[in-house]
């Protein structure tokens, strides 16, 4: 078996392929979109689903660090669409996001409100999973007149809490800061050689190719930036003052963000509600069937508070 370089695929190449197969093969086609631009922040790929009627509310989906827009949500889109307007966009520097010198989790949230702007969305949903959760809680701090209600999953309110995330985060950002120019303009360069997107859906025929091609899309500059950044990141001094109607979908299983740190998060935010998921951290896609009901619940149960 090759890869898309046409040498031999790693074991863990395998695998991964295996298991995006099982979610890709029972799809029909991943809906196209198109790159927008943000005026004065630049273009990034956005994919807006009409809802089932014109007055439904809005959900803005927020994808984890080390995917796409797409890739991190296509399992959930056909459900969510059925009961609202979907719009998802890549975030800077995954896919085809915006591209700039440093990635910044603040820009990343005022992102959301240039996109809501541009599509004139008022007060959108916004749901976050992983350090999408992370862009969604800092975008309703930094603009909470404009934010309609938050779906926070498998998310966290920080991360250095152990020796061992404080020691991978720090050395990550010594890292990440000695070779920030010379990183950048390599992963630059790289990302002007991204494959053109698709006019139209992808054919089932290829959608393992574009699954894998999804994953293939972020420089290794771009996930050492942004681990780095989430390393920095606490909402604990600001959290519990967050006031729009949430939901917080936990994921049980999760081995890359304690049960209990995402249980400390929910309980923080006034009137959160709490659905449990009985997946891994990668539920999104590879344990969907567990982790999709949930998150249209936690939906519903925010949509309904509005």
């Amino acid at each position: 078996m090759t890869n898309n370089h046409g040498g031999a695929q790693r074991p863990g190449e395998r695998r991964r392929s295996r298991r995006l197969s099982s979610r890709v093969s029972t799809l029909t086609e991943v809906p196209a979109g198109a790159m927008l631009d943000l005026p004065g922040r630049g273009s990034t790929y956005v994919v807006d689903l009409p809802g089932p009627a014109p007055d439904a509310a809005t959900v803005i989906l927020l994808h984890g660090a080390g995917t796409t827009a797409m890739l991190n949500w296509f399992p959930s889109l056909k459900e969510l669409n059925e009961r609202y307007r979907v719009v998802l966009f890549d975030q800077r520097w995954h896919g085809h996001g915006i591209r700039s010198e440093n990635f910044d989790l603040d820009d990343c949230a005022d992102d959301v409100i240039a996109l809501a702007d541009v599509l004139g969305v008022d007060r959108p949903v916004l749901a976050g999973y992983s350090m999408g959760g992370i862009t969604a809680q800092l975008t309703a701090h930094r603009h909470p007149d404009r934010i309609g209600g938050l779906v926070l999953c498998a998310t966290t309110y920080h991360f250095q809490e152990k020796w061992r995330e404080r020691a991978f985060h720090r050395t990550l950002a010594a890292i990440a800061g000695s070779y920030a120019e010379l990183s950048w303009r390599r992963a630059n360069l790289k990302s002007a050689k991204l494959p053109e997107l698709p006019l139209n859906s992808w054919p089932v025929g290829r959608m393992d190719r574009w699954a894998m091609g999804e994953m293939r899309s972020l420089s290794g500059w771009a996930l050492m930036q942004a681990v780095a950044e989430l390393g920095r990141f606490d909402s604990s001094s600001w959290l519990p003052n967050v006031k729009v109607p949430t939901a917080v979908v936990v994921t049980t299983r999760d081995r890359a963000l304690p049960v209990y740190r995402q249980l400390e998060m929910a309980k923080m935010i006034p009137g959160a509600r709490i659905f449990l998921a009985a997946a891994g951290h990668a539920a999104c896609v590879l344990e969907a069937d567990a982790f999709v009901p949930e998150l249209l619940e936690a939906c519903e149960s925010v949509v309904g508070r509005m």
